[in-house]
């Protein structure tokens, strides 16, 4: 019996301590939203962000205080080959960071 590959996760780094700074930017807003509702494989990312270059979008969001952890699962390309596909996800930390985020800009926008 053949044994599966187990996939890979990107190893976190100290980003899950950095607080989230933010951004009012509108990739960034749909890359937060697309992965609060599910995981992502890099390629829908590019197609529900409306963007071409999604590990540098991520890298951006990485860069603001969130994780992003890339998890490297095998697959089946389209022309059959066996490959390593990258799903983007948000870790419990980044979800609690995004949503305190969300409630103190809500806040801030009442008060004025």
């Amino acid at each position: 019996m053949r044994k599966r590959p187990t996939p890979q996760i990107a190893e976190s780094s100290a980003r899950s301590k950095a607080k989230f700074t933010g951004t009012c930017n509108p990739r960034h807003l749909r890359a937060i939203a697309a992965l609060l509702a599910s995981p992502q494989p890099r390629e829908v990312l590019d197609d529900r962000v409306g963007c071409s270059n999604g590990p540098e979008l991520v890298a951006e969001l990485r860069r603001r205080g969130l994780d992003v952890p890339c998890q490297r699962t095998p697959c089946i390309d389209r022309d059959g080959f066996p490959v390593k596909r990258g799903i983007y996800f948000l870790t419990l930390a980044d979800k609690r960071k995004i949503r305190f985020w969300q409630r103190t800009r809500k806040l801030g926008a009442a008060r004025e």
